[in-house]
C-alpha cells in the first residue's frame, strides 16, 4: 500500500477530474439550450422531412389525361411546383441539369388504370424531402380518383375517415424530445455510478475511503444517491425550459415520480454491476447491455415509459398510466433493497 499522502492526492486529483466532467457537461447542455430552437427545427426535419420549407419542382410528362389529374395533386400539395414536358427524355434531360427536382411519368393502361414512374434524385436528405413529398401528392390523387370512380362499384366502399392535419413540431416535442430529455439523464446517472465505483477501485482510493468512519455500503448509497438524485432534478429542469419556450407541459410530479423511480432502476443496476465485476470496461459493457434490455422489454408493454411520459406531459394520461407510474417508483425501491442485499454480500477486501 503507498503511503498515505500518495492516497490523498489521487483521491484530491480524482475528485478533481470528476468536477470537471460535470461542469462540462453542465456547460454543453446550457450550450444546447441556447441554441435549443434551431436544433428543434433541425430534428423535426429529420423526424419529418416535409415540415422543412423545401421547394419541389416536378417535371411531369405523359401522353393523356392522367398528367391533367398528376398535375393538379402536385401543385395542390404545400411545397410542390409541376411542370409539364414535352417528352421523356425532355423531362430527364431538365433533371440532369438540375432544373426540376424530380421525374413523374404518367400514363393510362387499357383498364383505365394510371400508372406512374418516379425519379428522384440519390442524394440522401434531398432525397427524403423530395420522396416524402411526392408520397403526399400520389396520395391525394389516389384519393381523389378513388372518388371520381366510386360510382362504377356495385357495392358502396366505406367512408373513408376524415383527413387531419396535426403540426410536426407538436408530434416531435411530445413523442421524441420529451421523453429524450427525461430519459437522458437517467442513463448518465447509471453511467456516473459505474464510473465513479470502477475508479475508486482502480485508483486505489477505496481503500482511503475505507479508512474513514463509514462503511462500504455507506460509500455505495452516497454514490448512488449523488447521481440518481440529479438525474430526475436534471429531468424537471428540462421540462420547465420547455414550459418557459412555450410548450405546454402537465403533471410535472408524476414526471418527476417516474424518472425516479427509472433512475432509481438503473443507477441500483449500476452499482449492482461495478461491485461485482469492478473492471471499468466489463462493468461499463454490462451496465449498457442490461439498460438495453430494460428500455428494450419495456417498449414492448402497451404502457412503455416513452408512451407514459408523453400522454402524462400531455395531460391524457388515464388512471393506468398513474398507477404505471406507482408501479415504477415502487419497483426503484425494490431495486435499492436489492442493491443492498448485493452489496452487504460482497467483500470490499476482495475488490481489486
Amino acid at each position: 500500500m503507498g503511503s498515505p499522502r500518495l492516497a490523498i492526492a489521487r483521491r484530491e486529483l480524482g475528485s478533481l477530474r470528476k468536477e470537471k466532467t460535470i461542469v462540462l457537461a453542465l456547460a454543453i447542455q446550457l450550450f444546447v439550450a441556447a441554441f435549443s430552437s434551431f436544433l428543434v427545427v433541425g430534428l423535426v426535419s429529420l423526424y419529418d422531412p416535409s415540415a422543412a420549407n423545401y421547394q419541389v419542382d416536378v417535371a411531369v410528362t405523359g401522353g393523356d389525361e392522367a398528367v391533367s389529374d398528376l398535375l393538379d395533386a402536385i401543385n395542390d400539395e404545400s411545397g410542390l411546383a409541376g411542370r409539364t414536358y414535352p417528352s421523356t427524355d425532355a423531362a430527364m434531360t431538365a433533371f440532369e441539369e438540375r432544373q426540376v427536382d424530380a421525374v413523374v411519368e404518367a400514363s393510362t393502361d387499357s383498364d383505365g388504370r394510371i400508372q406512374l414512374i418516379a425519379i428522384a434524385p440519390d442524394s440522401g436528405v434531398e432525397t427524403t424531402a423530395v420522396v416524402v413529398r411526392l408520397r403526399d401528392a400520389l396520395r391525394a390523387l389516389e384519393r381523389s380518383e378513388r372518388a371520381e370512380r366510386s360510382e362504377s362499384l356495385t357495392t358502396n366502399p366505406l367512408p373513408l375517415p376524415p383527413a387531419t392535419e396535426s403540426s410536426p413540431y407538436f408530434s416531435f416535442t411530445y413523442t421524441v424530445l420529451v421523453p429524450l430529455l427525461l430519459f437522458l439523464p437517467v442513463f448518465i446517472a447509471g453511467s456516473l455510478v459505474v464510473d465513479s465505483l470502477t475508479e475508486e477501485v482502480a485508483r486505489g482510493t477505496l481503500e482511503l475511503l475505507r479508512v474513514a468512519p463509514v462503511s462500504f455500503a455507506a460509500v455505495v448509497d452516497g454514490k448512488v444517491l449523488a447521481a440518481g438524485g440529479l438525474a430526475p432534478i436534471q429531468a424537471i429542469a428540462w421540462m420547465y425550459l420547455l414550459r418557459l419556450n412555450g410548450t405546454g407541459i402537465e403533471n410535472v410530479a408524476w414526471l418527476f415520480g417516474m424518472v425516479a423511480g427509472l433512475a432509481a432502476v438503473v443507477v441500483s443496476l449500476g452499482a449492482t454491476v461495478a461491485v461485482t465485476a469492478p473492471d471499468r470496461r466489463i462493468a461499463q459493457l454490462l451496465y449498457s447491455i442490461g439498460v438495453l434490455l430494460v428500455f428494450a422489454g419495456t417498449s414492448l408493454l402497451p404502457l412503455n415509459p416513452a408512451n407514459t411520459a408523453a400522454r402524462l406531459a400531455l395531460g391524457t394520461a388515464g388512471l393506468d398510466a398513474y398507477l404505471a407510474v406507482g408501479g415504477l417508483v415502487v419497483v426503484g425501491l425494490v431495486s435499492l433493497v436489492g442493491l443492498r442485499l448485493v452489496v452487504d454480500a460482497v467483500d470490499p477486501n476482495e475488490l481489486g
